[in-house]
């Protein structure tokens, strides 16, 4: 398969090209770093949230929504888009670096607005079943991460950083239904979900100009 074997090579000669790069090296180990810390934190901190009282929300759209357990459906987005994310990283440090820099800051970003918000989950929810995600939280379901959603929002952040074309319009058709999918199961409010393709472009941007700085 020489076709495929010159894809490799040519992107083996990216990473080799861009790890010469002193500032590229140094950006992408503290992106990539920030981000594994900010994932280590996640399981006490939901563990936290889970533990104290929360606001709940009148939510028009979920009181006449009836809710069902689309599990499936919104792993099936999330993890078909993440395998295209992580194709993307092997060809381009570029997008890795985007990546990393802005997942960090999405995480941090969502932790303080949960810790700020306090809400209760909404009334309905059928938890999201997922046993890779789950090994980040520390308990088998998190039902208090809201205000924003963290599935919409990864998807938004991985249709963000893909460059033009296909993979960047499957990756917010996917962010889309996500949103929807998980208003169906009532996972979280729709406030939820309409905030996080704005918050996530904000923690893009500034995590774009971050890596490059």
């Amino acid at each position: 398969m020489p076709h495929a074997t010159d894809h490799f090579d040519a992107a083996a000669d990216r990473w080799d090209a861009s790890w010469r790069d002193k500032c590229f090296r140094r950006s992408l180990l503290l992106g990539v770093g920030l981000a594994l810390v900010m994932l280590a934190l996640l399981p006490p901190f939901f563990q936290f949230i889970e533990a104290r009282p929360g606001h709940l929300l009148h939510d028009p759209v979920l009181a006449w929504l009836p809710a069902h357990d689309v599990s499936i459906a919104v792993f099936s987005c999330i993890w078909g888009v993440a395998l295209l994310g992580v194709w993307q990283a092997v060809r381009s440090p570029r997008f890795l670096l985007v990546f990393a820099w802005g997942f960090a800051l999405l995480t941090a970003s969502r932790m303080g607005t949960i810790f700020v918000t306090a809400l209760d989950t909404p009334p309905g929810l059928i938890p999201l079943i997922d046993p890779l995600a789950n090994r980040f939280y520390g308990e088998t379901f998190i039902t208090k991460d809201l205000f924003y959603s963290g599935h919409t929002a990864t998807l938004f952040l991985f249709a963000y950083c893909f460059p033009p074309g296909w993979r960047k319009w499957l990756a917010l058709a996917a962010g889309c239904a996500v949103g929807v999918l998980v208003l169906v199961q009532h996972v979280h409010y729709t406030i939820d979900v309409l905030a996080a393709p704005l918050l996530t472009y904000f923690c893009y941007l500034v995590g774009k100009k971050a890596a490059f700085r």
